[in-house]
């Protein structure tokens, strides 16, 4: 039931103008449940394939070609600060360059191979 603001008399939710008054009621039509799930069930679809599309990209632009590359060089820093650590504390004295010029060689050579497996 509507109510009229000009007399204040009831109306039929369908009615657009007064019975009594004459004065034009401020019906809202209200969307049905099922209308609105549906929308935002198309609008979540579409912000799903939009993620789905950006998360598609992301192995590609991963350090050195490899998924997870990032991650692995930074084990692999990580790693060689501990050996340069616990070598000066044992008064070992070794030459990390050459091991540090292999380990990025390593991880090129290894984006180039995955990245060749995927496409094959």
């Amino acid at each position: 039931m509507v109510f009229c603001s000009k007399c204040g008399i009831k109306n039929e939710d369908a009615t657009e103008y007064c019975v009594k008054c004459g004065a034009k009621l401020n019906v809202t039509k209200e969307k049905s449940v099922e209308k609105r799930i549906e929308e935002g069930a198309e609008e979540f679809g579409k912000r799903a394939e939009a993620w789905g599309k950006s998360f598609a990209k992301r192995p590609e632009e991963e350090c050195f070609g490899l998924p997870h590359g990032g991650t692995i060089f930074g084990l692999i820093i990580g790693i060689i600060i501990i050996l340069v650590g616990v070598t000066s504390l044992a008064g070992i004295d070794l030459e990390f360059w050459p091991l540090i010029i292999v380990i990025f060689g390593l991880l090129i050579a290894g984006g180039a191979i995955y990245k060749i497996i995927q496409r094959g």
